[in-house]
């Protein structure tokens, strides 16, 4: 059999150690966004690469800063750095709001993109001193940060690696109950990111507690032992447009719209704060 070609573009992001480091100007809009939140007091914790570092030693060139707040938070956000002179733009109100100069950014986010978990209070009180860019802040304790990646499993981002990197690096000492709290119905999703974990390194299947490893296997050999057949498609919830045929060609429900749907009516004041 003919060997497969294997695209390796330059631009893919490689993991190390060595320190990663920013241009200037993002730096520089990174470290003021950071101050002025710090100054007002606004209750946010940096995820992203920074979050990523502090718990697993894994650097990475990044082009953006990831600051996670609840909506209101960042509506209050927002509203603050605009008086402050800052340049702000709502992306999406379900999730995204940046933060820009020129071509460089600062992400708000307050949950996923396809709204199935959101950035609650209780991921801010959590989260752990730490310094980034030379200011002392927050970065996600590491079972909101492993959360925060469950669904990014598209064709063009996958950050399975991530999370297996998060378990690895913390050798599993993670509080697995707040994990499967926050996983909630979505359990199936932390179970492929744990197999994959398990894949990557054996030796340490223990990382991942034997009552963890119990309970989600238990309830997977439930699910395939009593099928539901009214149970609904959620393909759109991992990728939409690589499931698109399944809902625009196959007549599929799209999940994805009832989750976006119902986070924005429930967020509708903040909503339409941030869109006004």
């Amino acid at each position: 059999m003919a060997e497969q070609a294997h695209d390796t573009p330059e631009s893919l992001p490689v993991t190390s150690s060595a320190p990663a480091d920013l241009p200037e100007k993002q730096e520089s809009l990174a470290r003021e966004v950071l101050t002025a939140l710090e100054r007002e007091g606004i209750p946010y914790a940096v995820a992203g690469a920074f979050a990523l570092l502090e718990h697993t030693g894994i650097c990475r060139t990044t082009k953006d800063l990831d600051l996670f707040l609840t909506a209101e938070s960042s509506s209050a956000a927002i509203s603050f750095l605009q008086r402050r002179g800052f340049e702000c733009e709502v992306c999406d109100p379900v999730w995204l709001a940046k933060v820009h100069r020129e071509n460089f950014f600062v992400d708000l986010i307050t949950g996923m993109s396809n709204a199935t978990i959101s950035v609650e209070d209780s991921w801010i009180r959590r989260a752990r001193p730490a310094s980034v860019l030379g200011i002392q802040t927050r970065v996600l304790a590491p079972e909101e940060l492993l959360v925060s990646k469950l669904f990014v499993m598209r064709r063009e981002r996958f950050d399975g690696a991530d999370i297996a990197h998060i378990v690895y690096g913390t050798q599993g000492k993670l509080d697995w109950g707040r994990i499967l709290q926050l996983a909630g119905e979505h359990w199936e999703m932390l179970l492929w990111a744990l197999i994959l974990f398990r894949y990557v390194y054996p030796a340490k299947s223990d990382y991942v507690p034997a009552v963890v490893w119990q309970e989600l296997l238990a309830k997977f050999t439930k699910q395939i032992s009593e099928p539901d057949r009214q149970a609904r498609f959620r393909g759109s919830l991992i990728d939409d447009n690589m499931f698109a045929i399944d809902v625009n060609d196959w007549g599929l429900e799209n999940l994805l719209e009832e989750y976006r749907a119902r986070r924005l009516s429930k967020i509708a004041p903040v909503a339409e704060r941030l869109c006004g």
